[in-house]
């Protein structure tokens, strides 16, 4: 399994130009590091916006896709989700230590993730951030929320069923949450009469996004890893 942190993210660096924050060169970024480790085809999970960057692969680069899981997303995405994750992206937390931001991760989260020991929210924010001195630090370049702004402010999201479609022909998967605000049943639902022989799994006590370490999540990972073969 090769996992990949996108620009911006992680360890990877930050882009001097915010406008490369985008799906279709994180898409691009992809391809350029198949091609680096001389892998012609994969299955891709894509979690959220990796998913996006997954339907752009199917529209542009077919070929190079054995398979594809969306881990709650799809080709249409609402308002207030996308409202309750700018509220956050690129602002550093209140709190100041990995103990005080996983305590209020895990109230927040409570009523999509109910019964989800404090351990797992710890393990979250060591993710999302860096301990310092002066408090917790993003593990992400602050200007992608930038980026976003500008995005929106250019203009409406394009229709993205086309991208969703090109998806025919590659064995596919999605994953919902059953409790996100990002892949709506309606959406869900029309995702599985657009594309038919699509695998659907709706994950019980989550939100946005499922850990991917339930058994319902796995069985369709494993499923499509069968089929890709």
């Amino acid at each position: 399994m090769i996992t990949l942190d996108a620009r911006g993210r992680g360890r990877s660096q930050y882009a001097e130009d915010i406008h490369s924050y985008s799906v279709p060169r994180e898409a691009q970024d992809v391809i350029e590091l198949l091609d680096h480790l001389n892998i012609d085809r994969v299955t891709l999970l894509g979690t959220s916006r990796g998913g996006l960057v997954a339907m752009v692969l199917a529209a542009l680069h077919k070929h190079r896709l054995a398979g594809v899981i969306l881990n709650d997303v799809g080709p249409e995405i609402p308002a207030d989700g996308i409202a309750r994750i700018m509220a956050y992206v690129g602002h550093r937390p209140a709190a100041k230590t990995y103990e005080q931001a996983a305590s209020a991760l895990a109230a927040y989260m409570a009523p999509a993730f109910p019964g989800i020991p404090m351990a797992r929210w710890r393990e979250e924010v060591e993710v999302f951030y860096t301990q310092t001195p002066e408090g917790l630090a993003l593990r992400y370049d602050a200007q992608l929320r930038d980026a976003l702004l500008a995005q929106a402010a250019a203009g409406p999201t394009p229709d993205l069923w086309p991208l969703f479609q090109s998806l025919s022909g590659v064995p596919s998967g999605v994953i919902r949450g059953s409790n996100s605000d990002i892949l709506s049943p309606d959406t869900y639902q029309k995702m599985q009469l657009h594309l038919p022989g699509l695998l659907a799994v709706e994950v019980p006590d989550r939100g946005h996004v499922p850990f991917l370490d339930e058994p319902r999540s796995l069985a369709l990972i494993h499923r499509i890893l069968e089929i890709a073969q």
